[in-house]
């Protein structure tokens, strides 16, 4: 399974949310390419990149950050945030990204990003899946739809899409633990779709516990922010597993 570290940047700045809500921002880093740069110091090849400033703007806005990530590290970043055009992708890929991630996009548009899927290829689109009492939100969380987040899954995966991370956003930046049981569901209704579980990571623990379930990635952020997971442990479980 892979460790994705994330990095959220407001004003070029890596902070964390909770529950996605903006007003809760707390910066640990004025400086994500220090951060990154540690995460790959650390053996970690994989950092997921969200551009929150683009989520708000719904155009990508935090791309010279992006450059100095990719240039200065090997890290495979995927990428997401405002990400609304085809111009706002070959920003994204022109800065060095690996993979993008589309959520608002994919509910608001889906003929953009059905044409993403066939233009670049499903190893490079990502989809957002990101809900709340398993109805898939959007808009930088800020609006709610009413698409249940297992027939949404499986709607794009019929239309080629392999990658999905899903958020529980009640759990994001709480602390207290992934959805097991959500992702446990999509992942029998939606067999071969490779999951990227993300939101609610508190303890190392949880990991293998992932792992065990064959999500195929875990995006780590505010644990490892306060020191409830250390880079040292994800740097054991990556040359041991």
């Amino acid at each position: 399974m892979r460790i994705i570290p994330a990095i959220d940047i407001i004003e070029g700045k890596c902070v964390r949310l909770t529950k996605g809500v903006y007003s809760t921002k707390k910066i640990y880093n004025e400086n994500p390419i220090e951060v990154a740069l540690a995460f790959e110091d650390a053996g970690i090849e994989y950092l997921h990149v969200v551009d929150l400033d683009g989520a708000k703007a719904s155009h990508i806005v935090n791309y010279k950050i992006l450059e100095q990530i990719a240039s200065k590290t090997n890290l495979k970043i995927d990428f997401g945030g405002g990400l609304k055009s085809d111009e706002d992708l070959h920003i994204a890929f022109n800065s060095g990204v690996n993979q993008i991630t589309g959520g608002s996009i994919a509910v608001k548009n889906p003929k953009t990003f059905e044409s993403w899927i066939a233009k670049f290829g499903a190893d490079k689109i990502i989809l957002g899946a990101d809900c709340n009492n398993e109805k898939i939100a959007v808009s930088g969380w800020q609006e709610e739809s009413d698409l249940e987040v297992i027939p949404f899954i499986k709607g794009y995966q019929s239309k080629g899409i392999s990658y999905v991370i899903c958020t529980d956003i009640s759990k994001d930046g709480m602390l207290e633990g992934p959805s097991f049981e959500l992702y446990q569901r999509i992942l029998e209704n939606t067999p071969k779709i490779k999951l990227i579980a993300s939101g609610g990571i508190s303890t190392f623990d949880e990991i293998p516990k992932l792992a065990d379930m064959n999500c195929e990635g875990v995006i780590i952020g505010k644990a490892i922010y306060e020191n409830r997971i250390t880079l040292k442990e994800l740097e054991t479980y990556i040359l041991t597993s």
